[in-house]
């Protein structure tokens, strides 16, 4: 299964048409990773103000323009997505694989619409034991449109955290789908989306990511 992914992604043309949805840019953003380079890939797909994590949050620009390109880039797929209302906000996630499956972990992507192209303003992730069961053709899950959330999703507490904490978020147009991060001084960190059901917030993603261990 995994390697049929890689060699249809590798096979994608280079003159594919525009990205539709956010689960279309993920799997052409996966196809660049693996024929211009990964971090060739990253900063292609990525806005100017982009967030990656070293374990601290890092431009993505800044932090990966001397980035030397692996030998064999990282490959991932979409097996969840959460869009906005408005349709211009998406989260993404999903399992990734390394060294043949020998590595396996997830992924969470944070997709803006601007100027009627997608393009990545978060990526997180981290190391798991076993893959997450996602993946196939997927399908997206919408926010609501029926009624617009009187109030901002609050996350939830993150018991366990070390502060200082440095944070993050950002909310549709809309205001139907949200998302937050928070990282404390080890480097932890804890990811979450809600998304506007009609009602109520739904927290439909919740990634806590331990820190690094201590170096030496």
């Amino acid at each position: 299964m995994i390697l049929a992914l890689i060699l249809a992604a590798q096979a994608a043309p280079a003159d594919a048409p525009a990205p539709v949805t956010a689960i279309d840019a993920e799997r052409a953003f996966v196809t660049d990773a693996h024929t211009i380079g990964q971090w060739a890939a990253f900063r292609k797909w990525s806005t100017d103000d982009a967030v990656v994590f070293g374990p601290q949050p890092e431009n993505a620009h800044e932090a990966l323009k001397d980035a030397p390109e692996p030998k064999v880039a990282i490959f991932w797929w979409p097996g969840k997505s959460y869009v906005s209302c408005d349709g211009n906000l998406a989260v993404n996630t999903g399992p990734w694989v390394r060294q043949a499956g020998k590595r396996v972990g997830f992924f969470t992507t944070v997709w803006r619409k601007q100027a009627g192209e997608w393009r990545w303003v978060y990526d997180g992730g981290g190391d798991l034991e076993v893959p997450r069961a996602e993946g196939g053709d997927i399908k997206p899950t919408l926010a609501s449109c029926a009624t617009r959330p009187a109030r901002a999703a609050v996350p939830g507490p993150i018991e366990g955290f070390a502060a200082p904490f440095k944070t993050g978020s950002g909310s549709s147009a809309d205001g139907t789908l949200t998302w937050h991060y928070r990282v404390d001084v080890r480097g932890a960190r804890h990811f979450t989306t809600q998304l506007w059901d009609g009602s109520s917030w739904q927290t439909v993603i919740d990634d806590r990511v331990p820190a690094p261990p201590a170096q030496p």
